[in-house]
C-alpha cells in the first residue's frame, strides 16, 4: 500500500474515532478516542518494524499479532482515559 494511503487511512480512522467519542463522551471524549487510535497504530507500527528487521518480512502471524496488539493497546488507552 502506497504510504500516502496508509496515511489517508489513519487520519480518516482518527477522525471517525473522535467523532464517534464525541457523541458519547463529549470533547474529553474525542480526544480520548483519537488517542486510543493513534496510540494503537503507533504500537503496531513499532511492532511491525521490529518483526520486519528480526524475521525480514512480514508472515500473517505477524499481521494477526499487529491486529491484536493495535486492539488491546486502543483498549487500554480507553480504560485509562
Amino acid at each position: 500500500m502506497p504510504r500516502a494511503a496508509a496515511v489517508a487511512v489513519a487520519a480518516v480512522t482518527v477522525l471517525l474515532a473522535a467523532g464517534a467519542g464525541a457523541l458519547s463522551g463529549g470533547p474529553a471524549g474525542a480526544v480520548r478516542a483519537a488517542a486510543a487510535v493513534l496510540v494503537g497504530c503507533l504500537a503496531a507500527e513499532a511492532l511491525l518494524r521490529r518483526c520486519v528487521r528480526r524475521f525480514g518480512g512480514v508472515t500473517g502471524d505477524v499481521l494477526g499479532g499487529l491486529a491484536e496488539t493495535a486492539a488491546t493497546v486502543s483498549l487500554i488507552v480507553l480504560c485509562l482515559g
